[in-house]
């Protein structure tokens, strides 16, 4: 069988594996050109052009023909890559490199690179442009008046670019106007504001100053590579290493990796085991503004910086305190900065690993023990696997492991909770799959030339054959979609919560100096698509992931934050089934009459109800873009932002903020009387719903098993 290793982000899709990633010596980054200097391209990128075309025309999945398509769709993504606000190019500006939109496959294949960087150091002169009107708008000591009813569209993504630079003056005149407006309402005084603003802008001009050769190469280069699918990617010699150090460094700090993405930094991925993780403060695609050390240190605002410096001011020594001013990945328009207390500290590998704790749901009169396994990551020791230690970790051991207790606890169902879980080794998914059915095939894996592999249980053992429920939700992927995709075609269990992720895709990781003599300087690497996945019955969990069988309230559109929020991600398709044995647990009747008591819950709980309308308001809210640059009305508007906020928090919906510990019917039963448990609406229904199931089970079905 071959090991796969499959997750949510690209950034940690190979940070769990021990595979070899070269050591990198002596490399020498060009240095960065000033403001007033051209940046160009070196030897090398030639080269690394060639090597990068030649292995993602011939191997990517998608087998995309170099094209005028092609081209026009990654002279699109280089624009965006470059200027993703329409911010600084002017129309004129686009107008002029139109010309260029079908030759982008023609430089690729005769290694031609002047064109790119030309659009690039235009992009430098329009900066160095926008920058002085900033800086002479912040000269003055109240440059905005609040007091004017104005307001400001801040979804830049379908914004025509400016006519002219009045057009563009009168936008960040509105920009900064707003970022004034925000910093004002936290408390800031007016010459704070002003100078805040001002100190803001000059890190941003700095960082940009610092723009190498090889950065504008890689945005060049991922406009290809991204055009195939959204986790194809090349990473530049300097790139390439600092991905090796954070995952080598990972084991320490908040327990969170980042990136940098519209003048901001992103939280790519929360960590299982770390700071963040266990306070539940943080979630992916968060917004870091601002960082303090200690309790009672200054903020230090870092928009605009480059992730490198992010990452040394939120690092530091174990036990120390940082804080952040986090905009929620959720926020609403002109909703205020979140602050968060952290306490810096190694990652404890122990909190990745399963956990289990038994809950009383009450449900028609009846207390049902529930026992809960929450499954953060599909963890694998493949070295101590390999070297056959008897006590390596593995997700499939520790659940055995679990599901013992809760047995032995006399536990009428069992609810597996893969919430948030972005994949990890489908070793584990495949043997996990294999502790709730007799044996047969988990999932298939079609590799790039159409070869089809079938991996598959063939330990007839069953670790727990009562019944299952398995909670999902959006950011649910890869291994945690395969697992539940099997758990569902066996009908094994009930699937319950969000439709999943939808990524069903594998990558590889390919070092170009493979090619060349070691002495050579360094080209990078390349992240290449070179598999996907598909469900026993032969539809892939590529872009439409799981559907569950009991759909609970969402705050999230279908394709918002999934597969499918991605233009260039690979499509859904199906290949023939396998031969698998279908159990008796679940069909469609049980699942209509579970599905009727989950819909008159959802309108007679009042807890439930309150929920769905929450929701549906914040949703709705969410759709509005438009806020006021009047001080009155934006302080209203956060006033009520934050109101929705309050109501999705109490409700549970909302997990960043750790302090909200309210009881509900969901019980732990044998915690101590002192600890409270975290409100969890949706846990608590997937209980009723798995009670459901254990009284419709007992009840005349459609029974037996049949083969597919």
């Amino acid at each position: 069988m071959k090991k796969y290793l499959i997750t949510l982000i690209p950034v940690v899709l190979l940070g769990w594996q021990r595979g070899p990633v070269q050591e990198r010596v002596g490399v020498t980054a060009p240095a960065a050109a000033s403001m007033d200097e051209d940046i160009k391209p070196i030897p090398a990128q030639y080269k690394a052009e060639e090597l990068t075309t030649r292995i993602l025309s011939s191997y990517h999945y998608r087998k995309t023909k170099l094209n005028d398509s092609l081209s026009a769709a990654m002279f699109d993504k280089y624009l965006d890559a470059i200027d993703h606000g329409k911010l600084y190019y002017l129309a004129t500006d686009v107008a002029e490199f139109e010309q260029y939109k079908n030759s982008f496959d023609d430089y690729l294949q005769k290694r031609e690179l002047d064109v790119p960087f030309q659009i690039y150091n235009v992009f430098r002169k329009r900066y160095k442009e926008r920058s002085e009107y900033i800086q002479t708008l912040l000269k003055e000591s109240k440059p905005f008046d609040f007091t004017q009813d104005e307001s400001m569209n801040t979804d830049r993504e379908k914004a025509a670019w400016a006519k002219n630079t009045d057009e563009l003056n009168d936008t960040w005149r509105k920009y900064l106007k707003s970022e004034a407006l925000d910093l004002k309402l936290s408390g800031k005084a007016d010459t704070a504001v002003v100078s805040t603003l001002r100190d803001r802008y000059k890190s941003r001009d700095r960082a940009l100053g610092r723009i190498r050769t090889e950065q504008v190469f890689q945005m060049f280069m991922n406009a290809y590579a991204e055009s195939l699918d959204p986790h194809t990617s090349y990473m530049a010699p300097t790139s390439a290493d600092r991905f090796k150090q954070e995952m080598s460094q990972s084991l320490e700090g908040i327990g969170a990796l980042l990136r940098e993405e519209d003048n901001y930094i992103k939280i790519v991925e929360v960590i299982p085991g770390g700071p963040a993780f266990k306070g539940k403060q943080l979630k992916k695609e968060d917004k870091i503004v601002a960082v303090a050390q200690g309790d009672e240190g200054k903020f230090v605002d870092i928009v605009g910086w480059f992730v490198d410096d992010a990452v040394k001011l939120i690092k530091g020594p174990k036990s120390t305190v940082v804080r952040l001013q986090i905009i929620s990945a959720d926020a609403l328009p002109g909703s205020a900065p979140k602050e968060y207390r952290l306490v810096r500290e190694k990652i404890k590998l122990e909190e990745q690993r399963a956990k289990s704790e038994i809950v009383s749901i009450n449900n028609g009169n009846k207390d049902y023990k529930i026992g809960v396994i929450d499954i953060p990551l599909f963890y694998r020791d493949f070295e101590g696997a390999q070297h056959r230690e008897k006590e390596f970790s593995s997700t499939t051991r520790d659940v055995q492991k679990l599901i013992t207790d809760l047995q032995a606890a006399n536990v009428d169902g069992v609810v597996i909770d893969l919430r948030n879980n972005g994949g990890g080794s489908l070793t584990e998914a495949v043997s996990l799959t294999g502790l709730f059915i007799n044996r047969g095939p988990v999932v298939q894996v079609k590799e790039s030339q159409g070869e089809i592999e079938v991996q598959s249980d063939n330990d007839p053992a069953i670790a727990y054959d009562g019944p299952l429920a398995v909670m999902v939700n959006r950011f649910s992927a890869s291994a945690s979609e395969i697992f539940a995709a099997a758990i569902q075609d066996y009908k094994r269990g009930l699937i319950v919560g969000e439709q999943t992720y939808g990524k069903g895709t594998v990558q590889t990781l390919i070092d170009l100096n493979q090619w060349v003599p070691k002495e050579q300087d360094q080209l990078g690497q390349v992240k290449l698509t070179v598999a996907k996945f598909y469900r026993i019955n032969g539809s892939s969990t590529q872009l439409k992931g799981v559907t569950p069988d009991l759909e609970l309230p969402t705050a999230f559109k279908v394709n918002e934050y999934g597969e499918g929020s991605q233009p260039s991600a690979l499509p859904w398709d199906q290949i023939p089934s396998s031969r698998y044995e279908v159990t008796s647990n679940i069909n469609p009747k049980i699942v209509d009459q579970i599905r009727d008591k989950h819909k008159h819950r959802l309108k007679s709980d009042e807890e439930l109800k309150t929920l769905v309308k929450t929701l549906d308001d914040f949703k709705q809210a969410r759709e509005n873009k438009v806020v006021s640059l009047q001080e009155s009305k934006r302080k209203a508007e956060r006033d009520e932002a934050e109101k929705k906020r309050a109501a999705m928090k109490q409700l549970g919906e909302d997990n960043v903020d750790g302090d909200d510990e309210e009881e509900t019917d969901s019980k732990v039963a044998e915690a101590p009387k002192d600890v409270k448990k975290k409100k969890d609406i949706y846990l608590t229904e997937t209980g009723r719903i798995l009670a459901d199931l254990i009284v419709i089970s007992k009840e005349p079905s459609l029974a037996g098993t049949k083969k597919k």
